[in-house]
């Protein structure tokens, strides 16, 4: 694994055996189609060096969390770097996430995903099976319920369909949906017949949040997955597939908090970022203090 340089300069273990509340890891590479690369493979180093600004002000207050990061107490989140995967090994790249995430996990510690394509949610969500049952909030502009594309059925448009067929996801809810995305009509039936609960971005912008969070069962256990495309490209412009109306800065971090009070962030993950598109490194620094409040919100949870 890599380490070098790690988010927001933090270590990669803590002092005298301490045990870390948030374990942050990344996967550049998932379940690639044929004969494409993943666009966001360069992703986790674009975030981590986006985060370097940040380093020194851990112990600076923060708005967005009301208190310094870690709440003026020490560090209780490191970051173990790279997962090693290859763009070529799409089979051995899902086996070394799942390990890893349930290395993580038994640990009794939150893993924090930095990808990587929307594929590594796939893997990363399989992790979590002896550590059910989970609830899955999606923050994307697209409901990824593809069942195969171009025979690939572990690929960045099914990850949302391979969620509702693992035993310990007990239900969905996918919000920021908007325009017109990759859905058929089909799709979209598979995902409504299984009843996963699909929030547009419009809804969030008309009632706020809670029109999401209502569908989260009070105490559950919740892992986030947040592609970047979510959010509105005007301040996410560097993704593959801008879609004007996503949420914004804001509403993303009122939903990462408000999971943190109604229930229990069991892990998050970040993905679908796509350097060469950015602009001004503005997608990199977004994506940055997303995961800064991800740390946040799980080290304030009981």
């Amino acid at each position: 694994m890599t380490q070098s340089p790690s988010f927001l300069g933090l270590p990669g273990h803590l002092a005298e055996g301490g045990l870390p509340r948030a374990v942050i890891l990344s996967a550049c590479h998932g379940s690639a189609y044929p004969g494409r690369e993943s666009l966001s493979a360069s992703a986790p180093a674009a975030i981590r060096a986006a985060s370097q600004g940040d380093a020194p002000l851990i112990e600076h207050w923060d708005f967005d969390l009301g208190a310094p990061l870690f709440a003026g107490g020490p560090i209780t989140c490191v970051d173990v770097g790279d997962i090693a995967t290859s763009a070529g090994d799409a089979a051995g790249n899902r086996a070394r996430i799942a390990a890893k995430t349930r290395e993580v996990l038994a640990a009794m510690a939150v893993p924090i995903l930095i990808g990587g394509d929307d594929s590594v949610v796939i893997p990363f969500l399989d992790g979590f099976a002896e550590h059910g049952p989970i609830w899955v909030l999606q923050i994307d502009a697209h409901i990824d319920w593809r069942d195969e594309l171009h025979g690939e059925r572990h690929g960045y448009s099914s990850p949302m369909r391979r969620a509702s067929e693992m035993g310990h996801v007990q239900g969905l809810v996918q919000v920021g949906m908007r325009g017109v995305g990759s859905a058929r009509p089909q799709e979209m039936e598979a995902a409504l017949r299984y009843g996963s609960h699909l929030v547009t971005a419009r809804e969030i912008h008309a009632d706020g949040v809670e029109a999401a969070l209502r569908h989260i069962p009070a105490g559950a256990k919740v892992v986030i997955t947040l592609d970047c495309d979510g959010l509105d490209p005007s301040l996410m412009p560097g993704v593959a597939a801008p879609t004007p109306g996503g949420l914004t800065y804001t509403q993303a971090i009122d939903l990462i908090a408000g999971i943190g009070r109604r229930a229990t962030i069991a892990g998050f993950d970040l993905v679908e970022l796509y350097p060469a598109a950015d602009v001004g490194g503005l997608s990199a620094l977004t994506a940055a203090r997303l995961v800064v409040n991800a740390i946040g919100a799980v080290v304030r949870q009981g």
